[in-house]
């Protein structure tokens, strides 16, 4: 596969500021009261549905380094049908499907919606949704650019 230009790097003013909202995305999940494997696992999953093999091996590695277990990396794209993930999680990953594929849908459905809202905070909402948003922009990034994966595996 051939790299291409590697827009974060050529333009790094916006990576930076892609890396501050990342962080204000991690500290409002930590002040709401959010477990960061829940963020990781939005990251995953998003990640699966974007095809982007870079955020899919970095966020993979980083739920693993929180206590995720890899059973249940492994089965987040089959996540509709274990019952390995919780009330919240479920409705976070019900979330990042919506967010993730709106360009098909241009619609977050609203019974997506109310399982988002009944599971979380109005705080931890805008947290996830966020963080779903975040991670699409990064997934857009790394797949355009062809980022290449790190030489050491997760």
């Amino acid at each position: 596969m051939t790299t291409r230009i590697q827009l974060s790097s050529a333009l790094p003013e916006a990576r930076r500021a892609m890396v501050t909202l990342q962080s204000a995305i991690e500290k409002a999940a930590a002040d709401a009261g959010l477990d960061q494997r829940l963020i990781e696992l939005v990251k995953i999953r998003a990640s699966q549905l974007n095809g982007c093999a870079f955020c899919l091996d970095q966020h993979s590695r980083d739920a693993r380094n929180l206590g995720e277990s890899q059973r249940r990396i492994v089965l987040l794209g089959a996540w509709r049908e274990t019952d390995l993930y919780t009330e919240q999680e479920r409705a976070a990953l019900a979330l990042t499907d919506a967010m993730t594929r709106l360009p098909q849908y241009q619609d977050v459905p609203d019974d997506v919606y109310e399982q988002a809202t009944s599971a979380f905070t109005q705080e931890q909402y805008a947290v996830v949704a966020w963080a779903a948003t975040a991670i699409n922009a990064w997934n857009r990034l790394g797949v355009t650019s062809r980022k290449p994966l790190p030489t050491e595996p997760a």
